[in-house]
């Protein structure tokens, strides 16, 4: 479960290190009352680069969007089993849902396969 203004880990070789989260897409208000909407494994969100390295593709301020790979807070699975990650990571994407990066670096979470992020499934050393 990741909110807004939440400070990720960026897990790929755009040259980005961490990120911040702006917006969660597919959010909704309930009527009459106060929700927010946390993101998961899988989920889209738009974030703003905080930390990058020099001469990368992306700079520091710059607005993209990216998919969550791994959360510390808990997943279900449908077997009852649960997967956690010791951080949070994003992997920055363009607007096709494509990875923006040649490489993803560390272990993915197991149910982007189901969400037919294929092209990140494949570049990932390790699916868990």
């Amino acid at each position: 479960m990741i909110q807004n203004e939440a400070r990720v880990d960026v897990a790929d070789n755009t040259g980005a290190k961490v990120a911040a989260i702006i917006h969660v897409f597919g959010g909704s208000t309930a009527k009459g009352r106060f929700s927010r909407r946390y993101a998961t494994v899988g989920d889209r969100v738009v974030c703003s680069i905080k930390k990058a390295l020099p001469g990368g593709d992306v700079k520091p301020g710059t607005v993209a969007k990216g998919v969550v790979v791994r959360t510390s807070y808990p997943v279900r699975r449908d077997d009852g089993s649960y997967v956690r990650f010791d951080r949070n990571a994003i992997v920055l994407i363009d607007d096709e849902g494509n990875p923006r990066g040649t490489r993803i670096f560390g272990a993915v979470a197991r149910e982007l396969r189901d969400l037919n992020y294929m092209k990140i499934v494949s570049l990932a050393s390790e699916v868990v």
